[in-house]
């Protein structure tokens, strides 16, 4: 089967392939000290090194009525496979967010972070920054693979380690050949003597991005099947023996385009070895950047890609091009996909302890110093910091006789407190950064949800609810950042304080929810949860979550 030509290619496409390996004209744009903007062509372009273009939005129409032009940053996504670095590591992201950003450390949902407010002219200082700690942003955005996540806690399996070099063995598999970043930003000479030939990407890169997530059962914190390939490891007697593959997952959707959906990755089957997954998993990289749709980038997405080719056809492609034929699947269970709060014991006799913070924002308050508290620990002790997918941090490795002072530590700043008294709901929250920086936000995010969520948990109080962990998921646009479409209770900005609610996706990430009403405001979404919450409450079964609870009475309704 070959890739049919496409006729028009979009905009960004003609930008790929004459961009001389994604310099573009980076280096110009840097120096025009007249705009806080990047040129027009370079503004995608710099996506690939993992870097945003931004504007304050809240300052918009100031600005435009003082005939200022926008207030534009840049926020840097950190490329951290598997979302494992050191307490000194650490201690270098935290000075560099002082130094050149908003000073708020952001933990993303695929396990890295990232840092808002930086002005054009601090953007090479900051990368030079983060490169002394052996840190890179290459590949993070942009139309090629993402930063690769996998389950975050150790305590889940023995076989955690492998699973957390896999997913660095498989971003290095994909990263980009092009040296035009480390030439731009931390100003190294060419490599005149070695070719930057890219067999996988080419001069063109993928037709979007591409995501790919590791699973370590009974866990499903990373929600495989939203991810492009999904990758569940089968493990027996704490050894791993192969993986289940599921491709196609993805979330993002566009307003009044019926063309665009949520998808959940489909099973096709089991490869053993890691060796033999590594094929597979470039291959289907190929495959996508053979097939995938290079004229219309609402419908570019790897999922689009396999629903146009067929599920048959694709594997033939696969396996014509890898010589692996995959087995059927094996048995796996998943028993939750939330995190793990407070302490736990790792199987080497290791503390771990799981910190809930709301939205993955680190910063300092009153009477809650998170970025103060993990400031401390990691100048005192050689700890862990692993990132979650659902935006938490898990300081981990301890040794038995240090738990007791970084307790302290944890106390003394508010930390335990915060833990103990989030409730379940808002531990089972996520949103989007959204307002004000993100250009394509409708809605608020992460701004607006820990208010929402406060109302909600004074209906779930009154139905003696509390204690349930119902997930919540908000995003600012339907591009699914957070994740909404695979929530118990999802809402999606369609305008500034309007949002779609979508309702009974799977507890554990398994099934989709289904839009329910459009365009609610805040008043109308509290009146229909608090209907439903009654019913939930007096017709549920047995330990029967309300996605689950929902879906089933639904079902029976349209029956």
């Amino acid at each position: 089967m070959k890739p049919k030509n496409q006729d028009k290619l979009s905009r960004n496409e003609g930008i790929k392939t004459s961009s001389q390996g994604l310099r573009g004209t980076l280096k110009e744009s840097l120096v025009n000290n007249i705009t806080g903007a990047l040129y027009e062509d370079d503004q995608d372009l710099i996506k690939f090194h993992g870097i945003y273009g931004q504007d304050d939005r809240d300052r918009r129409s100031e600005r435009a009525h003082k005939k200022l032009e926008r207030l534009f940053s840049y926020m840097i996504r950190l490329r951290i496979p598997g979302g494992l670095i050191s307490s000194a590591t650490w201690l270098k992201i935290h000075e560099t967010a002082n130094q050149y950003s908003t000073g708020i450390i952001k933990i993303t949902t695929r396990q890295t972070i990232q840092l808002h407010g930086i002005i054009k002219s601090k953007l090479k200082p900051t990368i030079k920054s983060f490169d002394l700690a052996k840190l890179d942003s290459i590949a993070a955005c942009g139309d090629v693979n993402r930063n690769v996540i996998c389950t975050a806690h150790p305590s889940v399996s023995p076989v955690y380690p492998e699973i957390q070099k896999l997913a660095d063995k498989i971003s290095l598999l994909l990263l980009p050949k092009t040296r035009a970043y480390y030439e731009i930003w931390l100003d190294q000479e060419p490599l005149l003597e070695k070719s930057e030939e890219d067999p996988l990407y080419q001069d063109h890169y993928l037709p979007r991005k591409f995501k790919i997530a590791i699973a370590i059962p009974p866990s499903n914190d990373v929600d495989v099947f939203a991810n492009d390939i999904g990758i569940i490891a089968v493990i027996e007697k704490d050894e791993i023996k192969g993986f289940n593959l599921s491709v196609g997952g993805g979330l993002g959707t566009t307003h009044g385009n019926d063309q665009t959906y949520p998808r959940l990755g489909t099973d096709i089957g089991f490869v053993s070895g890691e060796e033999n997954l590594m094929k597979v998993i470039y291959q289907i990289v190929t495959i996508q950047r053979d097939f995938g749709n290079r004229s219309d980038r609402k419908l570019s997405r790897f999922k689009y890609t396999l629903d146009k080719m067929g599920l048959e056809a694709f594997k033939r492609e696969l396996e014509e091009r890898t010589h692996i034929v995959l087995e059927n699947s094996r048995p796996y269970h998943f028993q939750s996909r939330e995190d793990d709060y407070g302490w736990k014991k790792d199987h080497l006799g290791f503390w771990h302890y799981t910190i809930f913070i709301e939205n993955g924002r680190i910063l300092d308050r009153e009477n809650y110093t998170l970025k103060n508290a993990l400031f401390q620990i990691a100048k005192t002790y050689p700890v862990q910091f692993r990132f979650t997918a659902n935006q938490h941090l898990i300081i981990g490795d301890i040794k038995e006789a240090d738990k007791t002072f970084i307790q302290s530590i944890l106390f003394e700043n508010g930390v335990n407190q915060f833990n103990d008294q989030s409730s379940p709901l808002r531990k089972n929250s996520m949103a989007c950064v959204a307002f004000n920086t993100c250009p394509l936000a409708l809605a608020e995010g992460q701004r607006y949800l820990p208010d929402l969520i406060t109302r909600l948990d004074n209906i779930l109080e009154k139905y003696k609810l509390g204690n349930e962990k119902i997930s919540i998921r908000m995003t600012g646009c339907p591009n699914g950042c957070a994740r909404p479409y695979l929530a118990e209770i999802g809402l999606i900005g369609t305008a500034y304080g309007k949002y779609n609610m979508h309702l009974g996706g799977s507890h554990l990430g398994t099934r989709l929810n289904t839009l329910y009403k459009e365009n609610l405001e805040e008043k109308e979404i509290l009146e229909i949860l608090d209907q439903f919450m009654g019913l939930y409450s007096k017709f549920r079964l047995k330990n029967e979550s309300f996605g689950d609870y929902w879906n089933r009475t639904q079902t029976l309704q349209l029956n």
